[in-house]
Order: C-alpha cells, then sequence, then structure tokens
C-alpha cells in the first residue's frame, strides 16, 4: 500500500459561468462566498469556456493563498499596527481567525484581550483587514464606540474608504449590520 503524496487535495470550489453576448475578448472572474464566478464571451467553445474556467480558478486561488495570512502573521500585524496607529497601547494576548462570525467582521474581548477577526475577511485587500484590526485594538484602549473610540480608529489613514468597502460588501451580500455598529 503506497503513501498518497503531499496534502490532501482540496475540494473543488463551486463555480459559475456567465455567458455574456456582449463580451466579446475577455475573460474575468472574481469570489462571490464559496462561489467563483467566471465571466466568459458566449462565442467561446465548450472546450474554450472549460480551458478558461480552469485558467481562472487557479489565478483566483494561486492569488487567495498569497493573501492568506496565518494567526500569527495577524499577531505580528495588529501589534504594528497599534505601534503605527495606537501609539502601542493596544497590546492583544491574542488574535485568530474565525469562521462563526457571519454578521460581524471582527470582535474583541477586553477582559482578556483576544481579538478575532471573520474568516469572510480572508482574500479582502489588505487595508480593509488592517483597518479591522485597527478597530478592534481600539476596543482594546476605549471599550465602547464613544467618541474617544472613533478618534483613536481615525488615526488609520483609510479608516473611511475601509468602512465604504466594508458596508458596500454588506450591501451586496445583503448582510446587515449589528444595530449601532460599524465592525462589530
Amino acid at each position: 500500500m503506497t503513501e498518497p503524496e503531499g496534502p490532501p487535495a482540496s475540494p473543488a470550489p463551486e463555480v459559475e459561468v456567465r455567458r455574456s453576448e456582449r463580451r466579446r475578448r475577455t475573460v474575468s472572474a472574481y469570489r462571490d462566498g464559496h462561489r467563483i464566478v467566471v465571466l466568459v464571451p458566449a462565442s467561446l467553445t465548450s472546450d474554450e469556456e472549460a480551458e478558461w474556467v480552469r485558467t481562472m480558478v487557479e489565478r483566483i486561488e494561486r492569488a487567495e493563498r498569497r493573501r492568506q495570512l496565518s494567526d500569527d502573521d495577524l499577531m505580528s500585524r495588529a501589534m504594528r499596527l497599534s505601534d503605527s496607529y495606537l501609539g502601542g497601547l493596544a497590546a492583544p494576548e491574542s488574535v485568530r481567525w474565525v469562521e462563526n462570525q457571519h454578521t460581524r467582521w471582527g470582535s474583541c474581548t477586553p477582559g482578556d484581550r483576544s481579538i478575532r477577526l471573520s474568516a469572510r475577511l480572508q482574500g479582502m485587500p489588505s487595508w480593509v483587514i488592517d483597518y479591522v484590526l485597527v478597530h478592534e485594538l481600539a476596543h482594546l484602549i476605549e471599550p465602547g464606540h464613544d467618541a474617544g473610540f472613533w478618534a483613536w480608529v481615525d488615526r488609520y489613514p483609510q479608516a473611511d474608504k475601509a468602512k465604504g468597502y466594508l458596508e458596500g460588501w454588506s450591501a451586496a451580500a445583503r448582510l446587515d449590520p449589528p444595530p449601532g455598529s460599524d465592525v462589530d
């Protein structure tokens, strides 16, 4: 009996192909939740479509692997952001990805100084992840969402842009944010 080589293969992603009469030459793809959407010209043959779908899925998955951060990477990043924007005052005990946050982008428990980020952030631009980290780090200084808290968060130069990005993403995904909260 032979041992399988390498790590076990991950399951193939769900793929949706959208053909367009208006699209002439370009092929594009994007992630929509657990699904990859591939946009192709209607004029492609089924063999050409299959080849483009394979190519575009590989591109999306390769880009996502490059962007993945481990929990250790998140902790290092959080410490750099605290030093840069919060004067080093926010020092978490742990920072980790979680799969169970479906309506929040992140959460913080000031008592044990733990920060959790929704795995839905993985694959989003780094400046968005940084914003959520700064938001949660600010809770280690100011637990509520009062003016003092927002003064800390607004030290991050791309805060407004990231808030808009997350609001747009949520609206497109039809997610309702918790009442009275932008991130958590």
